[in-house]
């Protein structure tokens, strides 16, 4: 694990043990900190009996503690830890921030973060898979894979490369990324914020926590990322901003499988621009973005039968994330698109996704929102109203032609009938999978005429 000289004599709360608490109470405990732990779960306590001080923070006198560490879903707009850490001077962190304080101790490194409303994940995984096939010491972090704690540090002259979501921005104060990148940013999780400039102050943190000297890196896809790009270039070397809009890369699109559709030409081209601003050369870079496979959930190939292929997309879990994935698939001869969307609505349009409605031959709504989305689309196209993904599949299924797509793509959060985008995604992956494989005796599976 990773852990801190930085950390002993001090004393930190750490409330909330699933995987990131977990990794920071032992991180913390290595480093000969006292810790006082919590989670409203037994199973999660009881493993740590007798080693830590097992009590609420919200119940105890925290005057004297250098820190309270929360999970990212904490919400500290609403949550009373906040004020209680607040009132004995004791700031909030996460993990995030504790790496930031172990980094001293660390081997030789570098540190990549990459924040933004969409394309994270794939970004995020595409430079690890840059940087792991130039055979650098590389691990990938924060948001997405292992908790940055949890593993052994890097050999000298490695790179973390760290997703960082707002909620986890909020949580970290010191973390000096050695190169820093704002993909976009559009209106999401404004439960949590003082509205949508909140939301953009959060992301914008990450470039705060930077020196001068050190390299930005900016999508130029819309308003705001472009104001936060523009005030960075007040403040630092212009040299050490870069914008990344994709457009020199698109003649080698064709040859990235895994990396379809404008987003994506996106989310390549600040990966190249970052793998370059580590030193890397096209020669490492391009043929890095060929083998790169994709995540699941993130238009993620689940099927082909029938000559019609079944895609996952199931982390488009708003209209922003939802309107790439139609725009990958402009109308094409023998090509239609059969949309699978709804949950729970993070708004009450789809407004994003209106200049690709015409890439679509058919809609299928499902969950909460429906009903809502059922009358947005039927002005624009054929709609059938599913409620359940099992039923959705299946009509979308009957209907399809050899050459056409079956696509899950939300543009919802997916709380009303999953546990989480996972979960949903998962489930659409084994209805499709059972759907296709025949029962004994009866006709072949696949996509119907």
């Amino acid at each position: 694990m990773i852990t801190s000289t930085a950390f002993a004599g001090k004393r930190f709360a750490v409330l909330g043990l699933a995987r990131s608490g977990q990794s920071a109470v032992e991180s913390l405990l290595a480093g000969g900190a006292a810790v006082t732990a919590w989670d409203s779960r037994e199973e999660p306590r009881r493993k740590l009996e007798g080693r830590v001080e097992l009590a609420d923070p919200l119940g105890i006198d925290l005057t004297g503690f250098d820190g309270v560490v929360v999970s990212p879903g904490v919400p500290l707009n609403v949550h009373p830890i906040a004020k209680a850490a607040q009132a004995a001077g004791v700031p909030v962190i996460g993990d995030i921030e504790l790496f930031a304080m172990a980094r001293p101790d660390l081997p030789a490194h570098r540190v990549v973060g990459i924040t933004g409303t969409n394309g994270k994940s794939t970004t995020t995984a595409l430079l690890h898979h840059i940087l792991q096939s130039a055979a650098l010491p590389t691990r990938m972090g924060g948001n997405i894979g292992l908790p940055v704690l949890s593993a052994n540090p890097l050999a000298a002259g490695g790179v973390y490369v760290l997703e960082l979501s707002s909620y986890q921005l909020d949580l970290t104060h010191t973390l000096e990324c050695e190169v820093a990148t704002l993909l976009n940013i559009s209106p999401d999780h404004l439960d949590r914020y003082d509205g949508f400039a909140g939301y953009a102050a959060s992301k914008a943190r990450l470039f705060a926590m930077q020196r001068p000297d050190q390299i930005a890196v900016f999508g130029t896809g819309d308003a705001k990322t472009q104001a936060i790009a523009a005030r960075e270039m007040q403040l630092r070397d212009p040299a050490n901003v870069r914008l990344v809009d994709g457009r020199d890369l698109i003649k080698l699109q064709e040859d990235w499988p895994s990396l379809q559709g404008p987003h994506n030409l996106q989310n390549a081209a600040v990966a190249v621009a970052i793998a370059e601003a580590l030193g890397l050369s096209a020669l490492q870079w391009r043929p890095a973005l060929a083998s790169f496979r994709g995540l699941p959930h993130r238009m993620e190939r689940v099927a082909e039968a029938g000559g019609v292929m079944y895609i996952n997309d199931s982390k488009a879990t708003n209209p922003a994330s939802t309107a790439p994935a139609l725009a990958a698939f402009p109308p094409k001869p023998g090509k239609r698109v059969h949309w699978i969307l709804g949950g729970l609505p993070k708004g009450d349009n789809l407004d994003e996704c209106a200049p690709f409605f015409g890439n679509i031959v058919a809609a299928y709504t499902i969950g909460e929102a429906g009903p809502r989305f059922a009358d947005l689309l039927e002005p624009y196209m054929p709609v059938t109203r599913s409620e359940m993904m099992c039923e959705a599949i299946q009509q979308a299924m009957t209907a399809a032609h050899p050459g056409d797509i079956v696509l899950l793509s939300p543009a919802c959060a997916s709380f009303d009938q999953f546990r989480d985008y996972e979960a949903r995604g998962d489930a659409f992956r084994q209805i499709v999978q059972t759907l296709l494989t025949p029962e004994p005796g009866s006709a072949q599976a696949g996509g119907r005429n």
